[in-house]
């Protein structure tokens, strides 16, 4: 990816902030364009400087990184929390934040989620517009500019994207097209698929196995939302 993704951090913790700024001067393709103390500063950045990608943290005064987040909506920036605090990973991914960093943030876990940015990127300058047309056995979706023939058979999960979903047809094997996760569960036949998480369709055909919290394809976890637990137990046959 040559693009420039443009980088916010937003931290009460001025040391928090020396860290993100350090990793991302140590990152190609990427250009931090402003540091922000607060989400007010944030918001004011965003207007005139037009981000691509933020690093936020949760915990901070007056406005919480996760209300900061709820503004942004749509907005199509993209938005990794880095935070002390565990427990509000559930929150971050229910707000479709694309990471969720602990700190003290390392080099390496940061530059994971500027991987997954950078794909994000890649896939949306390269798709045009969402499609998806159904047929007996299979279905296409318009991917890479060309229209991509996937065989239901061939599904092991489906995986939101922000606002594209990522189909994987072995466990390292994925197509990347623009569509909700809504339209997808629609598309894909009720009797070989499961809406298991909120971010996850998983092929019933391909569970290996069910715990309390995840459901295991290939060597997939996938998590187990606790909205879709009993509708998935029920379709599986568990009582």
């Amino acid at each position: 990816m040559n693009t420039i993704l443009k980088v916010i951090a937003v931290d009460d913790e001025p040391l928090a902030l020396e860290i993100i700024e350090a990793h991302v001067k140590k990152t190609p393709n990427l250009k931090l364009i402003a540091k922000c103390a607060n989400a007010i500063e944030a918001a004011e950045a965003i207007q005139h400087e037009k981000p691509d990608l933020i690093f936020c943290d949760i915990h901070m005064p007056e406005i919480s990184g996760i209300d900061f987040m709820k503004t942004l909506q749509n907005s199509g920036i993209l938005v990794v929390f880095t935070t002390a605090y565990a427990e509000y990973a559930v929150d971050a991914f229910t707000l479709d934040a694309l990471d969720y960093l602990l700190k003290p943030v390392s080099y390496d876990r940061f530059k994971k989620s500027v991987e997954r940015a950078e794909e994000y990127f890649t896939f949306k300058n390269n798709v045009e517009q969402p499609h998806a047309e159904m047929n007996v056995g299979h279905m296409f979706v318009k991917a890479d500019s060309k229209m991509v023939k996937i065989n239901y058979e061939d599904i092991w999960y489906v995986e939101a994207f922000a606002d594209y979903v990522k189909i994987y047809t072995s466990e390292e094997k994925r197509i990347v097209t623009l569509q909700t996760m809504k339209n997808m569960e629609t598309s894909l036949p009720a009797d070989k698929f499961a809406r298991v998480h909120r971010s996850y369709i998983v092929a019933i055909d391909k569970v290996k196995s069910i715990g309390a919290h995840e459901v295991q394809i290939g060597n997939k976890s996938i998590p187990l939302g606790k909205n879709y637990k009993d509708a998935f137990a029920q379709r599986m046959h568990i009582k």
